[in-house]
């Protein structure tokens, strides 16, 4: 190791004076000194704050039309983000929930009282009840809960002016075909 350490020199600050605001700007701007290395200001920096820097200001390496060209792709990533707009209407989603309560939550109930009403069939001996048809029906009920919770969902109509009929079959074949169109088209994009 040696025992010289680093001292500006006075070169330096002659340069700073003929050149004037020039220089003084592009350092106040990245906060960097000019002899200190490009790798330590990322490892010091967190990520956001050196990927602002590069959209800021074009380092000596980089012209102005790649800088810009940076920009502008910054500028698409973020209109690509889908903003709350996009999100399902607050009327929408209680018709949804409304559906989806009564096509789930009443096939539900009923493979739950399955088993109290068999319990009481069963305890008082009125006739006998195979444990297997017990779990049939229960199984059957609780299917169909399930599939409840889809045509809720889908049986809603997504209008936000328009109701819909009250069993929503309609609505179901709309919502059903948007789905199905929309799966097809993410699949294309893909291959």
């Amino acid at each position: 190791m040696s025992s010289k350490s680093w001292k500006p020199s006075k070169n330096k600050d002659k340069r700073e004076e003929t050149t004037g605001a020039s220089q003084d700007s592009d350092l106040a701007g990245s906060s960097r000194l000019p002899f200190e290395p490009q790798s330590s200001k990322k490892a010091l920096r967190g990520g956001a704050q050196a990927s602002k820097s590069k959209l800021d200001i074009p380092s000596k390496g980089v012209s102005l039309e790649k800088t810009e060209q940076v920009k502008k792709q910054a500028n698409q990533n973020i209109a690509s983000v889908p903003n709350r707009s996009a999100a399902v209407p607050e009327a929408v989603s209680k018709r949804m929930v409304r559906r989806i309560l009564f096509f789930s939550g009443i096939p539900s109930s009923l493979g739950m009282l399955t088993f109290i009403i068999s319990y009481i069939v069963v305890s008082q001996h009125y006739f006998k009840l195979p444990p297997v048809v017990v779990f049939l029906i229960s199984l059957g009920f609780f299917g169909l809960g399930v599939l409840g919770l889809s045509y809720g969902a889908l049986s809603a109509s997504w209008d936000e002016d328009r109701i819909g009929n009250w069993f929503g079959w309609s609505e179901f074949k709309t919502n059903f075909g948007r789905m199905i169109a929309s799966w097809r088209e993410a699949r294309q994009k893909e291959s």
